[in-house]
């Protein structure tokens, strides 16, 4: 299996892996320099690097690496080490660069207004792929959403079982109204999304919350909800908005942790801390 190939794949189907390449050789080793190993995400491989005990470490490190999307560097000293003997006369040193290779995110963006317009086109600058949905297909078309990868004109509820949306997913919700609103934000909590953003004042966030707790949602559901959406910056404009928006989006894609970024996770957040003070 050609190792690049299964790559694109794996990415083309929203699912992280980890890439390890030989990057130095000193010496004599089993291998080859720039030999590959490709492991997936339920620990499958594509590839060599010349198995034994180096491929059993770098497959552990691969793991860690796909489960933190941070780089590792391993060396490993043949000669010296026991464990590394495979009874070839192999007594080099070998540099081994493991990395993650995270699938392209989408930014499944419900609703087609001014905002979304602007989100979509800055979103794709940004390196995601937006996918736009709104029930009114004047709004949700190719001529304002050139650059979308996708766009449904359709009921939310329609949509959204067609939808791939996993752990690397971005979903944004600013429809024409709260009660849009409600009923695409019922349907995101039930997803893995790594970010789920609502539009609305403080006000109309607690109250959509309220009523779908009415509904029988368990308040720890909506935990993740960045609500009111985007980086506080004094955003006024659809532009600024989705700048803010998108923004927020780079900083929970890197996790940026700088104490300048207030999260609007934490207007939940705050409730639920005012509550636990009383």
């Amino acid at each position: 299996m050609d190792v690049f190939e299964e790559l694109v794949r794996l990415r083309n189907l929203g699912q992280k892996c980890a890439l390890a390449t030989i990057v130095e050789v000193r010496g004599s080793i089993p291998s080859y320099e720039s030999a590959k190993l490709l492991v997936r995400e339920d620990g499958s491989m594509a590839g060599t690097i010349g198995g034994g005990c180096v491929e059993a470490e770098v497959w552990n490190a691969a793991r860690e690496v796909i489960e933190t999307e941070k780089p590792k560097h391993l060396t490993f000293n043949l000669g010296q080490d026991a464990a590394y003997d495979n009874g070839l006369i192999c007594g080099g040193q070998l540099d081994v660069f493991v990395e993650p290779v995270l699938p392209i995110p989408h930014a499944f963006i419900f609703g087609a207004g001014h905002i979304s317009k602007s989100l979509s086109k800055v979103a794709t600058l940004a390196g995601f792929h937006s996918v736009v949905v709104d029930n009114r297909e004047s709004f949700a078309n190719r001529e304002r959403f050139p650059e979308a990868v996708e766009v449904h004109a359709a009921e939310y509820e329609e949509v959204f079982p067609q939808l791939n949306i996993n752990e690397t997913s971005y979903l944004i919700i600013v429809t024409r109204g709260h009660r849009d609103d409600m009923r695409v934000l019922k349907l995101a909590i039930g997803t893995p999304a790594r970010y789920i953003a609502m539009i609305g004042s403080k006000r109309k966030v607690l109250n959509v919350i309220r009523e779908l707790e009415k509904e029988g949602v368990p308040r720890a559901a909506f935990e993740r909800l960045h609500a009111p959406m985007g980086l506080d910056i004094g955003a006024i404009s659809p532009e600024e908005i989705a700048i803010s928006v998108a923004a927020e989006m780079i900083a929970v894609r890197r996790n940026a942790a700088s104490p300048w970024r207030s999260l609007s996770m934490s207007v939940f957040a705050a409730e639920s801390r005012a509550a636990l003070e009383k």
